[in-house]
């Protein structure tokens, strides 16, 4: 799925110190796209963010118009809105009933247009609803709400909170120490759990997931900020779904920490650090395909099985560690319907 839209309607709260909160809680939990009123850009200084002011029936980025908002109430008032399809850069729809209005309906209609399509939504379970109907979705939401406290709901469904990405344990063929390399720390600005890592490897089809160094050792105290990630020419699965080469990470950028159990949220990296390492590569198998990736040869190196984290220095032929699978390959990041080989 790809990144969605979610702005703030941060200008509907009647008083100036329950707007000011909303626009508080909203950046406390991430989101950074908020809709304010013409009279309220003093609340620009809570923070930086994207500022969107309204103006009648239209929402605006600066100067420019970026959304109209349109109200059904009928499925007559559906025309107004696929008149407007292609015209504007984006519509924010809102209806009382949407029984009456089906949303299967504005999804085909603007499905492959150039204009995006926002729900205004209430609840994060009505948010969720628009954006997963007919697995597409629409393209984002409108957060409508008067309560501070939901912010962090609602980030959930930006990629901000927790997110679920499918593991499977794949079996461990072979474990071959290597001469030295240039490896990569990715040092975050989060405290990681046991566990919790990012998606790495040789493969883009096959990311195992390296454990955070959130364990003590008897040879180093325990970094729990920090993936001791793999050498550099290997792929990192980051926040927006794509990967980048391990390489490339720079501070500023977000990847994705993922525990065993396939849950998910956005960190932001602190630093990079490339350093020349010994180097060990590990090779698996899953249905009859051989997978690889390359870490440094560490005690405190460790790959996540479906039981918890395993040093590489404790790891045997035979083991199951858990891995992102994917068919097809990968071109400047994105995910294509190509057939790539890499070994």
């Amino acid at each position: 799925m790809s990144e969605k839209i979610i702005w703030v309607r941060a200008d509907q709260p009647e008083g100036y110190d329950e707007r000011k909160k909303l626009v508080s809680s909203a950046l406390e939990a991430g989101l950074v796209s908020l809709v304010l009123r013409e009279e309220d850009q003093a609340l620009k200084r809570l923070g930086r963010f994207e500022a969107l002011t309204v103006k009648g029936t239209d929402i605006y980025a600066g100067e420019e118009k970026a959304a109209t908002m349109v109200r059904v109430g009928s499925p007559a008032d559906l025309k107004k809105v696929a008149a407007l399809k292609d015209k504007v850069g984006s519509i924010v729809i809102s209806a009382r009933d949407w029984k009456v209005i089906p949303l299967e309906n504005l999804i085909a209609e603007f499905q492959g247009s150039a204009t995006k399509l926002l729900m205004s939504a209430s609840t994060p379970e009505e948010a969720k609803l628009f954006l997963e109907t007919m697995e597409k979705g629409a393209d984002g939401v409108v957060i409508e709400t008067a309560r501070p406290a939901a912010m962090r709901e609602f980030a959930a469904l930006a990629g901000h909170g927790p997110g679920r990405i499918e593991l499977v344990p794949i079996t461990i063929t072979e474990i071959v120490p290597l001469t030295v390399g240039d490896r990569v720390c990715v040092d975050t600005c989060s405290l990681l759990r046991v566990g919790e890592g990012m998606l790495v490897g040789s493969q883009s089809s096959c990311l195992f997931l390296v454990s955070s160094e959130s364990m003590e050792s008897e040879y180093v105290a325990s970094r729990p900020f920090r993936v001791n990630a793999g050498a550099v020419h290997s792929y990192v699965l980051t926040a927006d779904g794509r990967t980048k080469y391990l390489s490339e990470v720079r501070g500023g950028d977000e990847v994705m920490a993922v525990d065993k159990d396939g849950a998910s949220r956005k960190v932001v990296v602190g630093r990079s650090k490339i350093e020349r390492r010994p180097l060990l590569m590990i090779e698996a198998e899953e249905k009859g395909r051989t997978y690889s990736t390359i870490l440094q040869n560490a005690e405190t190196i460790r790959l996540v099985t479906p039981e918890g984290p395993v040093s590489v220095s404790d790891l045997k032929a035979g083991q199951k560690v858990l891995a992102r699978l994917e068919t097809g390959g990968r071109h400047f990041g994105h995910s294509i319907n190509e057939t790539i080989m890499e070994i």
